[in-house]
C-alpha cells in the first residue's frame, strides 16, 4: 500500500471471538509497525456484546495494543458510544460523565432500589463531569460507600441518607429519593 501512495495506513483484525482477536493481534504486532483499530465485530446485544467488547478491548488496551477503538453491537450506536468510554474510564484511560457506584441488591435492601438506580442514572445521563456518586442500597454498608463518593446516598426502611464529600447532610422519604438526590448531583457538578 505505501509503493502506491497510501502511507497512512491502520490495521484492523477484528473477529467475534475475544481469544482469536487478542491473539490475532499479538502475532501481528510482532510484524508490523502500524497503528491497529481495534474490537470485538458482531459481539451481541448490549449485554453480552458489552462484556465480549469490555473484555476482548481490556486485554489489547493492557498489551498497548489499540490506536483506536470500536464497540460493535446489536443496539442503538449511542449505546456502542456510552460502552466505549466506559471501558476506557474503568481502566483510567479517558474520563467522561459521572462514575456511578452501586451495589447488588441483597437481603438488607428494603426499598425499591433497581428503581431507585435506574431512573436516577436516566436523569444524570447526560452530565460530562467527571464525579464519583455513590448509590447504596441499604444502611449497613451503604454509608462508607456514600462517604467516600464525591456524593453518595444510603438507602434504609423506606428512607434514604445523603452525603457529601463524607458527610451525611440531609435525610430523605423514599418518594423524595429520586428528586431531591438527582437535584443535589447537578447542584454539585454545576448544571
Amino acid at each position: 500500500m505505501e509503493d502506491m501512495d497510501f502511507p497512512h495506513i491502520k490495521i484492523s483484525l477484528k473477529a467475534s471471538d475475544v481469544i482469536r482477536t487478542v491473539e490475532a493481534y499479538k502475532l501481528l504486532a510482532d510484524k508490523v509497525d502500524y497503528p491497529f483499530h481495534a474490537g470485538i465485530t458482531e459481539s451481541g446485544s448490549l449485554v453480552p456484546g458489552s462484556v465480549k467488547s469490555s473484555v476482548g478491548l481490556a486485554l489489547l488496551l493492557n498489551l498497548g495494543l489499540v490506536d483506536t477503538l470500536r464497540v460493535s453491537l446489536t443496539a442503538p450506536p449511542e449505546d456502542e458510544v456510552r460502552v466505549g468510554y466506559l471501558i476506557l474510564s474503568s481502566l483510567g484511560l479517558r474520563s467522561r460523565g459521572l462514575n456511578i457506584i452501586s451495589c447488588p441488591v441483597c437481603g438488607r435492601c428494603e426499598v425499591d432500589f433497581i428503581k431507585i438506580v435506574a431512573e436516577i442514572e436516566k436523569h444524570l445521563s447526560s452530565i460530562k463531569s467527571t464525579f464519583d456518586v455513590a448509590i447504596m442500597g441499604c444502611m449497613v454498608n451503604g454509608p462508607g460507600e456514600a462517604k467516600e463518593a464525591d456524593i453518595g446516598l444510603a438507602c434504609g426502611r423506606g428512607k434514604g441518607v445523603m452525603f457529601k464529600r463524607g458527610k451525611a447532610f440531609r435525610s430523605l422519604k423514599e418518594r423524595e429519593i429520586i428528586p431531591e438526590f438527582v437535584k443535589e448531583v447537578k447542584k454539585l457538578v454545576g448544571v
